[in-house]
């Protein structure tokens, strides 16, 4: 279905399809699958607050970090616990890019239209992080792209893209794995697959 709305965007031909592994993976295959355009990953890794991971106080991709500066202070966070977790979630963002891309290099996005998937948005602070990340590449046009997502999220990161595309904004809003007959979660082998035959489709 979001392949079918990006038909009508008439987006170039040199347009780069970039998924959040692991969930946006699949997703993003779809899609250039679809339009006939590349694949390739953005590797954004969730900031957990130190006492309950699940909750996110920020997200890093590349050298673009976004944090929920009022959460960390609602919750009292010391910086060095901030700067501890940063540490650690980027060095596990590294090895993921090593995984996925093996010896791939990334994709030139300067000049080109970039158009940013994920499986939905729940907070979207991964993807803020993951946009700013993007836009520090230079595309002509940077699009966010989700099958559905809360509307604050939608908000959130409407501003660091030229459009977010988002098909289905539900009230209320309580997981994305409520919107998919099967969530399964994506394996790291999976993410590989898709990227590889992508590229070889590509080639």
């Amino acid at each position: 279905m979001l392949a079918e709305e990006l038909k009508h965007h008439k987006l170039p031909l040199n347009t780069v399809i970039l998924a959040l592994p692991r969930g946006g993976v699949p997703v993003g295959f779809a899609i250039a699958q679809a339009l006939h355009l590349s694949l390739d990953v953005v590797v954004a890794r969730k900031l957990g607050v130190p006492w309950q991971p699940e909750l996110a106080m920020g997200a890093i991709a590349g050298e673009a970090l976004a944090l929920d500066q009022p959460l960390i202070r609602d919750l009292r966070i010391p910086r060095q616990d901030v700067d501890a977790v940063v540490a650690r979630e980027s060095a596990e963002l590294e090895r993921r890019e090593k995984l996925y891309r093996g010896a791939r290099r990334a994709p030139v996005v300067r000049g080109r239209t970039a158009v940013l998937v994920d499986d939905g948005l729940a907070t979207g602070s991964t993807m803020l992080a993951a946009a700013r990340y993007v836009r520090s590449l230079l595309p002509v046009s940077l699009r966010i792209a989700v099958p559905v997502g809360s509307r604050q999220a939608c908000q959130l990161v409407e501003s660091e893209g030229d459009e977010c595309i988002c098909l289905a904004k539900p009230l209320p809003f309580a997981a994305v794995g409520q919107w998919y007959e099967d969530f399964r979660q994506v394996s790291d082998a999976e993410v590989t697959n898709q990227l590889e035959l992508s590229h070889r489709q590509a080639v």
